[in-house]
């Protein structure tokens, strides 16, 4: 299996950087191939601007998404974007791992994303009628490759429960889930949490790495998050909103879970 791990932290020597190297050796021992795109060691750009698109005029008015798909289309993207839309293309799962930072993830990772995710590589495929509303939401460019999570956060467990003050982890991670991951067409699997991470001892850091090592051993096994498919019959279409008789009564991110 190839993976691609995508990993935002400035620091080598924190916990994070500790997992990323265990991970890798870990993926590697089972025999897979790995690519790593270390964003800031590779003082990955983040601001989508007019710089992403080359070619074009220097004085006519930047448009970030018909400017990304004119580049693509014809060639035209900076070489660094091509380079990562290539281990995308490579992949047969992507790891994302960083540390929850003001309930998302840090800005140099949602840059990689924000570029990456070029107009008709990642968003603006496939036809729209009134039969479909393009291939997104369980279909895309990257549809059959499967994607995980590996989220580190300063607070308690309880703090990110059903009834926990900064909400339901499952909650704050629905944007990256279903509009980063689901959206172009990854099958998205649970993610893999750490939590407290001020209070890791040698005996929990080891009891971590053990959960750690076997959630990577069974990433082709696990059953991936179910959300609904937007094509397949749940949503009206153009409205894009669930069917009434679907989770009736109900509302939020749940809804859109099977």
């Amino acid at each position: 299996m190839n993976v691609l791990l995508v990993y935002a932290h400035p620091e080598p020597r924190s916990l994070n950087g500790s997992l990323k190297d265990f991970s890798i050796k870990r993926l590697e021992a089972a025999g897979h191939a790995v690519q790593v795109s270390d964003l800031y060691a590779m003082n990955w750009k983040a601001p989508l601007d007019a710089a992403d698109s080359l070619g074009r005029p220097a004085d006519a008015r930047f448009d970030p998404s018909q400017d990304s798909q004119r580049a693509f289309a014809e060639g035209l993207q900076s070489a660094d974007i091509v380079r990562e839309q290539e281990k995308l293309r490579w992949a047969d799962t992507v790891l994302l791992q960083f540390p929850l930072w003001w309930f998302s993830m840090p800005a140099i990772l949602k840059g990689w994303v924000e570029r990456v995710y070029a107009y008709g590589f990642a968003y603006g495929v496939g036809e729209h009628s009134d039969a479909r509303w393009g291939d997104r939401y369980g279909e895309g460019t990257l549809a059959g490759k499967r994607a995980m999570l590996i989220v580190t956060a300063g607070g308690w467990e309880s703090h990110y429960s059903p009834r926990g003050i900064n909400g339901p982890i499952d909650d704050l991670l629905f944007p990256i889930h279903h509009g980063i991951l689901y959206y172009p067409g990854f099958d998205v699997l649970p993610p893999y949490v750490i939590y407290r991470t001020g209070r890791i001892d040698p005996a929990r850091y080891a009891s971590l790495c053990e959960e750690l090592g076997q959630r990577l051993d069974q990433l082709q096994q696990v059953a991936p998050i179910p959300f609904r498919p937007q094509n397949a019959g749940a949503y009206r279409i153009p409205e894009l909103t669930l069917h009434p008789e679907i989770a009736e009564g109900q509302s939020g991110f749940a809804v859109h879970r099977v």
